[in-house]
């Protein structure tokens, strides 16, 4: 058994580097790949020669958050590929710590692999219908709140849901293991063989949805998604795009539809054009305008003319 962790980098040199050195290497059989998904300067060479013992790929293009782990899952010889954003961390952050700085030395003592990552991969060879296995992913501020323990099921015609236990404190209170019908992008542990059956994950989207829309991939080949909370994830979050930038707004409204017209059948698909378009698109625009952000209410407009128009 063989793991591959598979991260990808857009101009986040820091943030990868400091999720590098909290990956357990040591114990388990493992390799470490970076994803420079077409940074301004070539962040892959500077990657490979700080951690030699990291598999660093460059790509001239931006190929989208599923294009780069697309790359990345090819590269890979692994099992089992844990697929986790660079923006995370994989043990706790040090109150006040800083991202580290382009002269730090690469870590020179291996640290334990987490019992965590292990019984994921347990859980998973325990059963083969799992095809994915999500941790418990907690927000990298204090109090560290959770972001996911779990999804609802997306509603018929809306296509709303929710993480469960998002924004509260942990006291432990999600944490018995339990089928969730989506993966979460931010980390994900997945089998080779659901990956053969599913198929690479969805580059339609280029950034948002792809993860759900891969998950029904995976269930609709047969495999289970399970969320386990013996492992815990640090995220920091929308590093690269920025919280309320209009890259995401556009891809937000752009990628709803989207995610409908490949995923919701007729005639209900019309009902949800029409609840996306007349009720969340017009509340979005009319939100940023009243809170002063012109360019992301004018980016909601583009994404939802681009999809008609494409």
């Amino acid at each position: 058994m063989k793991l591959s962790i598979i991260t990808v980098n857009y101009n986040g040199l820091d943030d990868t580097c400091a999720l590098i050195e909290s990956i357990p290497f040591g114990t388990l059989p493992m390799e470490v790949i970076v994803v420079d998904n077409g940074s301004r300067r070539d962040e892959a060479a500077m990657i490979a020669s700080r951690y030699p013992q990291v598999k660093a790929i460059r790509s001239e293009k931006n190929l989208g958050f599923a294009g780069g782990n697309n790359l990345g899952i090819k590269a890979a010889t692994g099992d089992y590929l844990f697929l986790i954003n660079n923006d995370t961390l994989m043990t706790p952050p040090a109150p006040g710590a800083e991202a580290p700085h382009e002269s730090m030395e690469p870590p020179q003592q291996s640290i334990e692999a987490p019992q965590g990552l292990e019984q994921l991969i347990a859980r998973m060879e325990g059963n083969k219908k799992i095809g994915i296995v999500c941790p418990k992913i907690r927000f990298a501020w204090h109090p560290m709140p959770i972001q996911f323990a779990g999804y609802t099921e997306l509603s018929p015609v809306t296509l709303r849901n929710r993480a469960i236990g998002f924004g509260e404190e942990d006291h432990g209170q999600h944490d018995t293991p339990h089928p969730t019908p989506y993966a979460h992008g931010a980390a994900m542990l997945v089998s080779r063989e659901a990956i053969d059956a599913a198929g690479l994950m969805p580059e339609c989207y280029f950034l948002y949805y792809e993860e759900l829309d891969w998950s029904l991939r995976f269930r609709q080949a047969g495999y289970d998604i399970w969320y386990d909370p013996r492992l815990t994830i640090y995220h920091k979050e929308s590093q690269s795009t920025g919280q309320d930038s209009p890259l995401k707004a556009y891809y937000i409204s752009r990628n709803r539809l989207l995610f409908a017209h490949r995923n919701v059948s007729m005639p209900k698909r019309l009902l949800t054009y029409l609840y996306l378009t007349g009720a969340v698109m017009l509340r979005d625009i009319s939100r940023n305008l009243l809170t002063n952000h012109p360019a992301q209410a004018r980016a909601t407009l583009r994404g939802v003319c681009d999809f008609i128009k494409h």
